[in-house]
């Protein structure tokens, strides 16, 4: 006969969950439902709270958190607002994750839907090598292969900061191309040969290099805020903080001179590889997002103009 004390057996609370007996007995055998009592016969008995809770269970699992986080969620000695909140925050960044996956991969696949036949399977290639999203621990690295061994941690965070490209949120095609051989550029093992390695920015042993990096840094923000104002490298103070930070990283006195040996240094410093690497890196940074290398490329050419007057 059916039980007359107003709870229900476990086949009784499915079907009013709309759901499965196999369901509500993994969630209670996670002790996720409040039992109200056993039948006689030792059969779970379930009350209206019961209920409730196996609809916020399946809420909750609907947008995808796993049963763990339920159970944190709704563990006894938690706020349920406070953890909810802290749970679907965390969700929304895996989402988030997902989505910045998902964005990649489809550039991959345009990219590879719409290029020549012939290319294809380069393309291929370079496209597999790097996940979707990529990450930009091979750039950094070959940064910290490149930049001084006597920088300050510091000053190497902050460098690496603005001249390594952080993957577009939503590439296109020709990013995802240019992401793919700029991580080709900085992994190829042929970087670990002599005729391979950039030349020091100034003669090794010979100058600071935190004192030049700093002074760079601040050239490169002058420089980049005269741009937006529409004013070139040498129309205002950007070539001569430029200068001055060589200069004072050297212990030596801006002169003539020493800006025509600086030209020379410039053009020896900076080789195929690292030309090669802001010509991929370009379109990588946000609109609006100064790029370092065309700002070096940009200084060194107005003090090369500057050095030609001042001969003239």
């Amino acid at each position: 006969m059916p039980y007359d004390d107003g709870l229900w057996s476990i086949g009784e609370l499915a079907e009013r969950a709309g759901t499965t007996v196999k369901t509500v007995r993994f969630y209670s055998e996670r002790g996720l439902l409040p039992e109200a009592g056993r039948s006689s016969g030792g059969h779970r008995r379930y009350g209206p709270g019961a209920l409730e809770r196996l609809r916020l269970i399946r809420s909750l699992r609907a947008l995808d958190l796993p049963v763990p986080e339920v159970e944190r969620v709704l563990g006894p000695d938690e706020d349920l607002s406070e953890a909810l909140e802290e749970a679907v925050s965390g969700q929304l960044r895996t989402v988030d994750s997902q989505l910045a996956s998902l964005r990649w991969r489809e550039a991959s696949l345009r990219l590879l839907r719409d290029c020549p036949p012939g290319e294809r399977a380069e393309r291929l290639r370079l496209v597999g090598s790097v996940a979707a999203p990529p990450d930009t621990a091979a750039l950094a690295r070959f940064w910290r292969r490149t930049l001084p061994v006597r920088l300050p941690a510091r000053t190497v965070a902050t460098v690496l900061d603005s001249v390594v490209p952080r993957p577009p949120r939503e590439p296109s095609p020709a990013q995802v191309l240019a992401f793919a051989r700029l991580h080709e550029l900085v992994t190829d093992p042929r970087l670990d040969r002599p005729e391979f390695r950039p030349a020091p920015p100034l003669p090794d042993g010979e100058y600071r290099p935190e004192v030049l990096y700093e002074g760079l840094a601040e050239a490169y923000a002058l420089a980049s805020s005269q741009e937006r104002t529409g004013l070139l490298p040498g129309d205002g103070g950007a070539l001569d903080c430029f200068v001055a930070a060589y200069a004072r990283a050297s212990g030596v006195r801006d002169t003539p001179d020493f800006r025509r040996r600086l030209v020379g240094l410039l053009a020896r410093s900076s080789g195929p590889v690292i030309h090669r690497y802001w010509k991929l890196a370009a379109g990588l940074f946000a609109p609006g997002e100064p790029v370092l290398g065309a700002l070096h490329h940009h200084l060194s050419t107005a003090l090369h103009a500057d050095a030609e007057a001042r001969t003239a």
